[in-house]
């Protein structure tokens, strides 16, 4: 399975695990600025791809123009235009998302909507600071530990949510954005198991990093099922 690890052009502070993450992605590709904070730890992706209005031009001549992906389309972001590459041209199967959150709230709510879209595509999660978001259609089986915050944030309407896991299960219910979301449940210990008859869900998995590593969870992927429950 070839596993991609996509840096963005949102704010974002590097800790060890994740410079271990980007140093030993086999496949490493920016989203346009994305190149900016991987210079800053001396890492050249194998593409930068976008519009390429964000990358510095010092940092672009340090990557070199060989590994530069124009895409200057303005119907589509960076980050879709980044995933469209990785999926389509790269064959990747599984990524791993950093730098897609926080900074302009627009640019956020897009980045996590385009979990959900490319969801169909491939498995993709994506992590803010300490938090990993993954996007789940079906059902999905997350690691977890005893008392960790687990939220269930719809993408529009999901209906027929179940869970196992969770300190106040779902049986059954929808969440939808408009109306009601499930914000702040707790895991009751190392599984959590969802499933959903329809539509996506966000699922946030927060404090995911344990004594500031996330090293465990970045190795395990979520493991994605047909519906269960």
């Amino acid at each position: 399975m070839v596993h991609a690890v996509v840096v963005g052009n949102a704010p974002w502070r590097w800790s060890p695990p994740f410079v271990t993450l980007v140093r030993q992605a086999s496949l490493l590709i920016a989203a346009d600025g994305g190149a900016n904070h991987l210079a800053r730890v001396g890492l050249r992706p194998h593409a930068v791809v976008g519009d390429l209005d964000s990358i510095r031009p010092g940092v672009r001549r340090w990557v070199g123009e060989e590994r530069v992906v124009s895409r200057p389309d303005q119907d589509f972001t960076d980050l879709h235009k980044t995933l469209a590459y990785a999926i389509d041209e790269r064959g990747a199967q599984r990524l791993t998302l950093l730098a897609v959150t926080g900074g302009r709230v627009d640019h956020a709510l897009e980045n996590l909507a385009l979990l959900a879209r490319w969801s169909t595509r491939a498995d993709l999660e994506a992590w803010d600071g300490e938090t990993r978001i993954v996007p789940v259609r079906q059902g999905a089986r997350l690691g977890t530990r005893p008392g960790q915050t687990i939220s269930l944030v719809p993408v529009g309407r999901c209906a027929g949510i179940r869970t196992r896991g969770l300190r106040w299960p779902l049986s059954g219910e929808a969440l939808d954005l408009l109306e009601r979301t499930s914000v702040s449940n707790l895991a009751t210990g190392d599984e959590v198991e969802i499933a959903l008859a329809d539509g996506c869900l966000l699922v946030c998995c927060h404090d995911s990093s344990p004594a500031g590593d996330p090293t465990g969870s970045l190795d395990t992927p979520a493991v994605h099922l047909p519906r269960s429950l």
